[in-house]
């Protein structure tokens, strides 16, 4: 299964717009900028996403585990906290903090925290931040610069 989702970018980094937009068409041109990213202008950013995914993720897993274990979750809610933060050769992101609340009948609190360290490390989202990113790099109008 593959999934896609694409950003547009126009101008220079604080003056400059974005839009992100997503195939199933959740995100249709959902703008993004320097504000909505490092100030609190109108708008989404990267680690919002990666935190909403995170989050969906962490719940889905949390769920399939404790299904594997015999308990059925009445509920899972997920917050995920995504840090930005500036480092010596640039920005980036140095953690993500889960907070669960679950309703779990029939199971209890030890039983529930091993279960949930399991889905922590197992979601396919967490891993994602160890990931091997590849990339394929293609400049336009290279003509114009000759």
């Amino acid at each position: 299964m593959k999934r896609q989702a694409s950003a547009q970018w126009q101008g220079g980094l604080k003056d400059g717009t974005g839009k992100i937009s997503s195939e199933s068409g959740v995100l249709n041109n959902a703008n993004y900028s320097f504000g909505t990213r490092f100030e609190n202008g109108k708008g989404t950013n990267p680690e919002e996403l990666i935190a909403a995914a995170h989050a969906g993720c962490f719940s889905m897993a949390l769920s399939m585990m404790l299904g594997q274990s015999g308990f059925t979750p009445k509920s899972i809610k997920t917050d995920a906290t995504v840090t930005l933060e500036q480092v010596p050769d640039g920005f980036s992101v140095t953690a993500v903090h889960l907070n669960v609340v679950a309703d779990v009948p029939g199971t209890n609190s030890i039983a529930f925290g091993e279960i949930a360290a399991q889905a922590k490390a197992g979601c396919p989202i967490s891993k994602l931040l160890k990931a091997t990113i590849t990339m394929d790099a293609k400049l336009e109008n290279q003509a114009a610069l000759a």
